[in-house]
């Protein structure tokens, strides 16, 4: 889709006009599937996400979807034109191949290309986190997965309708295959639903407005990402600069650890940013290894949290940015079979901090602490047999209820809901009503984990805790917790916040502490017992303002005692002898010292 003449001006209001148009189609599209689909992960806590790109595969348009889901949505339309030279109106093809551009395995991808005057235009993608895959234990997080075998099905990249209709045997692979087939399709036809719409949305609009005008629009609108990311990247200083985070360790995966490193360079004059990946360490014999759709995308990640939110998420942005990859990488392009089933997490979130971080390198007040990254037994996968209406309904899903902690960046505490680097607050954080109603579990506790937060002049956002246990006897929870060793680090001086942590509470009361990465089998008298990453201070925390150090001891997120030890901000009691006030004094005596 080329304009006839690059440089003809198109009607900036027209262009205004129809970029808010296809982000209506998106959300036409997302909220399809959240209504039509089954599994609580994608209802309940919103782990889906919708875009549109050209037909050769030029990313237009995506809207509050989750960020690793969409950021090389380009990836996954690819090896559809290159598997397939028979593309036609009424195709959808399926795919959840990490080695064909899907993020990971359970991010299970329906792609529809959309025709007009009988020429494809566009592709309209509906990608969905699926609760079960059918892998041989029933989650979707396997890091100590070596290779894809060990995965559950693969649909890769295969075409699952031709002339608007299933094809049945393929579909029928995934009701034989997945534990609970009826969720697992009625997630896929919420998907289905969700590209039929879109695709037909679009028709109406180019019909509305003609192809040449449609043509003409989507190339100024790639021109203007372009225009708007060039001047944002020549305000930043020129440099080249690096950064490490650590993921936990992995027993016999990652013994020591996995340091991920990414080094950014800005070229200011030319308005382009490099990101070269290839100093890390190879593929390990576990699920934990990148995908190249989230190399790539974490990378667009870290960067683009840095930059003006307002900028086009588009071909056009992505263009001025340059990520060097190295074949066999952990972060890079993996090297067929090694397993990829946790790739859009754990090392992936290291990979987005470490990016995210180069910028605090540049000095204030440029940059990001470290996010709290995925994921606790306050995300992990629940599964067992649910018996309350008297049956027997076997029972996968994955309950969001222990989001971690965002990092504090310049003028901004970080964002409570964060959830992690990947996410970054899109991922909603789960209705214990609604997944009580759907499962037998009980959410015996949530709340705000005192005194976790990263302390600094901005404060990293605090961790979450919390407990529940099944109600339908004995269930099986799997997690992949980092952030139990090295939690999410401080920048300027800012502190790291409180680790995450898992434990069984016994049915007399006792806490046993569990492994970080863990399948725990919990009886019906056992509770699960979690506590998420807290994100990352920014700046001194003896610079942070007294009165917010107050507010945060009266919404009980901060004790006295540290707001004393590690702020030095001294308070007193209120008239009311409830709510406390900054002493002022004792204040500027304990900052003065």
């Amino acid at each position: 889709m080329t304009a006839k003449n690059e440089n003809s001006d198109f009607d900036p209001i027209l262009l205004a006009v129809l970029s808010r148009r296809l982000e209506a189609i998106i959300r036409e599209m997302s909220n399809t599937v959240m209504r039509a689909s089954r599994s609580a992960v994608i209802t309940n806590a919103r782990d889906m996400s919708c875009g549109i790109l050209t037909y050769d595969h030029r990313l237009i348009c995506v809207e509050e979807a989750m960020p690793i889901h969409v950021s090389a949505l380009d990836l996954t339309t690819r090896p559809i034109t290159e598997l397939f030279d028979d593309v036609k109106e009424g195709d959808a093809f399926f795919n959840n191949s990490p080695y064909l551009g899907v993020t990971h395995h359970a991010d299970m991808t329906l792609c529809v290309p959309v025709f007009a005057d009988n020429e494809p235009l566009f592709w309209v993608l509906a990608r969905s986190h699926h609760a079960d895959v059918g892998a041989p234990e029933p989650t979707t997080y396997l890091p100590y997965a070596a290779t894809l075998y060990q995965e559950g099905v693969h649909f890769p990249c295969v075409r699952i309708q031709e002339n608007f209709r299933d094809k049945e045997d393929i579909v029928r692979i995934g009701l034989h295959k997945i534990r609970s087939p009826h969720v697992w399709h009625g997630d896929y036809r919420a998907q289905v639903g969700a590209c039929r719409i879109g695709e037909r949305r679009l028709k109406e609009l180019v019909m509305r407005y003609g192809v040449a005008t449609i043509r003409e629009f989507v190339e100024a609108w790639m021109r203007y990402g372009e225009r708007r990311a060039t001047a944002a990247i020549r305000a930043l200083p020129a440099g080249t600069w690096r950064h490490t985070s650590t993921h936990d360790p992995i027993p016999g995966v990652a013994d020591a650890g996995i340091p991920i490193t990414a080094q950014v360079s800005v070229d200011s004059d030319a308005g382009r940013i490099t990101v070269d990946l290839r100093d890390n360490p190879d593929c390990v014999p576990g699920g934990v290894n990148l995908s190249e759709a989230c190399a790539r995308g974490s990378c667009l990640i870290g960067i683009f949290y840095n930059l003006d939110s307002t900028i086009p998420h588009n071909a056009g942005s992505a263009d001025r940015i340059e990520i060097l990859l190295r074949d066999g990488c952990v972060v890079g392009r993996p090297t067929f079979p090694v397993g990829t089933s946790v790739a859009t997490t754990n090392v992936n979130d290291r990979l987005i901090n470490a990016v995210q971080c180069c910028f605090a390198k540049m000095g204030e007040p440029h940059g990001l602490a470290e996010g709290g990254g995925d994921f606790s037994s306050g995300m992990g996968v629940v599964s067992g047999i649910d018996d309350r209406g008297g049956g027997s309904i076997p029972y996968v899903n994955q309950f969001c209820v222990g989001l971690s902690g965002g990092p504090g960046t310049h003028g901004h505490d970080g964002w409570l809901t964060y959830e992690a680097p990947n996410g970054g607050g899109v991922l909603v954080l789960d209705s214990i009503e609604v997944d009580e109603a759907q499962y037998p579990i009980l959410m015996e506790s949530r709340r705000i984990a005192a005194d976790s937060m990263g302390a600094g002049r901005w404060n990293g956002a605090p961790a979450t805790e919390g407990a529940y246990r099944s109600l339908s006897g004995d269930c099986a929870v799997f997690y992949c917790s980092d952030g139990d060793t090295n939690p999410a680090e401080g920048v300027f001086g800012g502190r790291a916040g409180a680790p995450s942590g898992n434990w069984r509470r016994t049915a007399n009361g006792a806490s046993e502490p569990l492994p970080s990465f863990h399948k725990a089998r919990l009886s019906a008298d056992e509770s699960m017992v979690y506590r998420s990453v807290a994100g990352g201070g920014y700046g001194e925390p003896e610079a942070r303002d007294p009165q917010s150090v107050a507010e945060d001891v009266n919404r009980k997120w901060l004790s006295v005692e540290r707001a004393r030890s590690v702020y030095k901000v001294a308070l007193r009691k209120t008239a009311n002898g409830i709510d406390f006030t900054v002493d002022d004094v004792e204040t500027r005596r304990l900052r003065d010292r």
